[in-house]
């Protein structure tokens, strides 16, 4: 705000004032070095969080059977923009799930995680087409995309959708985890209306109470 600065009025006539002589001179006063203090604040950076579907509408299921995740509801050929800044951690980019089989470490089909510069692991499957230049280890931004949404995996029986899943970051492999360890829908939810919601504590508050990794421990 601007404040308006008042001045002072000295158009008012005083008598001159003769000084008093003495016999001693004064010695001027000595000047107190001041220490400038800075009215700079320490700015410290914050993590932006986008909806994980780009150019199309995206309805994220409220829940999700047997482990957390959540389907995004999109057409095929949508957007799968990074949730976050960050680097690409795992690249899928051939579909070998089997109908009859159903192997868990198959079902995502295409798919691609990404561990955000806040820690924490986000992944994204059932993908049509992978970015050309997609690769492990590859700095994204919040809102690059990724890949197209569709049908691969197992979502080759239901409509297409993006399987998204929010966990910490494993070794390779590690798909289990890699799939969703955390329910991600109240930050989806914030996300896709703007808000800005970190999932870290909640991620890291889940790992420590997942204990010991022994490998699948739900629909394997």
């Amino acid at each position: 705000m601007l404040t308006a600065t008042g001045a002072f009025d000295h158009s008012e006539s005083r008598e001159p004032v003769t000084p008093t002589p003495t016999t001693a001179q004064t010695a001027p006063p000595r000047s107190v070095p001041t220490v400038a203090r800075s009215t700079e604040r320490k700015t410290v950076p914050t993590t932006r969080y986008v909806f994980p579907i780009g150019g199309c509408r995206g309805d994220a299921s409220q829940s999700h059977h047997d482990y957390p995740a959540s389907d995004i509801f999109a057409d095929k050929g949508c957007r799968f923009v990074s949730p976050v800044d960050g680097r690409v951690d795992e690249v899928t980019r051939v579909d070998t799930w089997n109908k009859k089989t159903n192997v868990g470490r198959d079902r995502g089909g295409l798919s691609i995680s990404v561990v955000g510069v806040d820690g924490v692991r986000y992944y994204g499957s059932h993908l049509s087409a992978i970015g050309a230049g997609i690769k492990p280890g590859l700095v994204v931004k919040a809102g690059q995309t990724l890949a197209l949404t569709g049908k691969t995996g197992s979502a080759q029986v239901t409509p297409p959708h993006l399987h998204f899943g929010i966990s910490w970051p494993t070794p390779a492999g590690h798909w289990w985890i890699r799939r969703g360890a955390v329910a991600p829908q109240t930050f989806l939810n914030a996300w896709h209306e703007g808000r800005q919601l970190s999932p870290v504590a909640l991620v890291g508050k889940t790992r420590r109470a997942y204990g010991v990794d022994r490998g699948c421990r739900s629909y394997c």
